[in-house]
């Protein structure tokens, strides 16, 4: 999974600068979506589906170009860089509604960035197994906080690098599949095989529940719609064209997976990409090989962090600017311009969350980038469920010729799909709702806390929790 990239941009007037052409948002949304959650959750996928988990993956990312489909819708009808709290706040005109949408928007993303970073020190065990899990997570999340404190700015040429990168780490296991598959080893009945007790169709849904955290992403395009060039042609082919190319490399990949590797041993292992290296299929070293995938799956991993990273403390600022949360969180060091106050919040939540993990985990046996990921996955499509909503209900509203229009008929199943995935993922760990109601009651704290306290000096014409008040009063 990923989380909105930060670009560089300059103000012009009322509005940002539209410098993003439609090539450069295509590869914006498949490095947003082709992200590392496949490095970090295709071993619980596979645990959970069995030879057939490609198909998990395939049934997730329809589901996900479908709800990409209703951000397109609403792009093009809005081309502002507020994303679902902007649509959710036309639809319904609720400020409440619109404020559990941005605090579940950012409990996702510290969930999501807890499950990285314990993903990060998977990998890394496989090159010094010395440190403690939870140090190097730790640290690992110290570093990218020192990072965005002295002041990181990605622009979107730096993002096409990036996913070039972590591209070739995918490259490299579907090569590895294409070879065993011409060495006449491979065993194409096990991409049939459910090999898992009970019904076949909750084992697929299971594994789409896992596999969603690796889509998840694509919903951030939004956020740059001020920054494209002619947004209104660009955003539907560049925005469901990127996830239908990050899912088919899912697919492939999987399907690579299943092939070269047993089931049992990617469902055992907490690096199970890196499998399917050490089988010394390619004629290389696996040494060498086992160390070049492993930097590549931390680099991916560290670049899809560090956005989350940097995203979180922007949306306490955007909220702060919206006086729902304490102002402390709007400012800025002087030097830097950084948003250190919320950078510290987050870190220290987020530092929260893995310790905490880390005790369960030694008290009784938690799976932490399990209970994360599914937690960011049970938030998001909660999101999503209601975004397809809002999709519908702003139909003959605020259109003219260029706006995109969804198809109904796949808008409703996709309503229906992410309602499916994420009834399933709570029936299924019911405790997730737990930790979500503990992420998102830390945004309730901080809202009650403003609403007792908090300055009254809006300026005129600004109501608390409007979603564009920020781009107002910065324009």
């Amino acid at each position: 999974m990923a989380e909105s990239r930060p670009t560089t941009v300059d103000r012009e007037d009322a509005g940002l600068r539209r410098s993003i052409t439609g090539k450069q948002l295509f590869f914006y949304t498949l490095g947003d979506v082709l992200g590392s959650g496949i490095y970090v959750l295709i071993g619980l996928v596979a645990a959970a589906v069995g030879g057939a988990f490609w198909l998990a993956f395939a049934l997730g990312v329809t589901v996900a170009a479908i709800t990409g489909a209703a951000y397109a819708e609403l792009v093009t009808k809005y081309p502002q860089a507020a994303g679902s709290s902007l649509y959710v706040q036309k639809a319904f005109g609720n400020k409440a509604l619109t404020f559990l949408v941005t605090v579940s928007f950012l409990s996702a993303s510290f969930a999501a960035t807890g499950s990285l970073a314990t993903g990060f020190s998977s990998y890394f065990a496989t090159l010094w197994e010395g440190p403690p899990a939870l140090l190097v997570s730790l640290v690992f999340l110290l570093l990218l906080l020192v990072v965005n404190f002295i002041g990181i700015t990605e622009s979107v040429v730096m993002n096409m690098l990036m996913t070039f990168v972590e591209v070739a780490g995918l490259l490299i296991v579907m090569v590895i599949g294409i070879v065993y598959i011409a060495q006449g080893n491979a065993d194409f009945g096990v991409l049939g095989d459910i090999s898992v007790a009970g019904n076949p169709a909750l084992a697929v849904l299971a594994g789409i529940a896992f596999s969603f955290f690796a889509m998840t992403g694509f919903e951030n395009t939004a956020n740059v719609a001020e920054e494209t060039i002619d947004p209104h042609k660009s955003f539907p082919r560049s925005l469901v064209g990127g996830m239908i190319v990050a899912g088919t490399v899912y697919v492939l990949v999987s399907m690579a997976a299943a092939l070269t590797v047993p089931v049992d041993q990617l469902a055992e292992s907490d690096a199970a990409l890196l499998e399917v290296v050490e089988q010394g299929i390619l004629p290389f070293s696996t040494d060498f090989m086992t160390t070049l995938f492993s930097i590549i799956a931390l680099i991916a991993i560290t670049n899809t962090t560090l956005v989350t990273v940097v995203t979180q403390p922007r949306i306490l600022y955007g909220m702060a600017k919206e006086d729902v949360v304490p102002g402390v969180f709007a400012k800025v060091h002087a030097t830097r311009r950084s948003p250190w106050v919320g950078l510290l919040f987050s870190g220290a939540v987020v530092a929260a969350l893995l310790i905490i993990g880390n005790i369960l985990l030694q008290a009784g046996g938690l799976d932490l980038v399990n209970r994360l990921a599914l937690v960011t996955v049970v938030l998001l499509l909660a999101i999503y469920a209601l975004v397809i909503v809002t999709c519908l209900k702003l139909r003959g509203r605020d259109e003219d010729e260029r706006t995109f229009r969804a198809n109904t008929p796949l808008l409703v199943v996709g309503l229906v799909g992410n309602l499916a995935i994420l009834g399933f993922s709570v029936y299924d760990d019911p405790a997730s709702l737990l930790w979500c109601a503990a992420l998102i009651a830390v945004g309730v704290v901080l809202f009650l806390i403003e609403y007792a306290v908090g300055s009254r000096n809006r300026p005129p014409g600004i109501e608390r929790g409007d979603p564009e008040a920020v781009s107002r009063t910065e324009a």
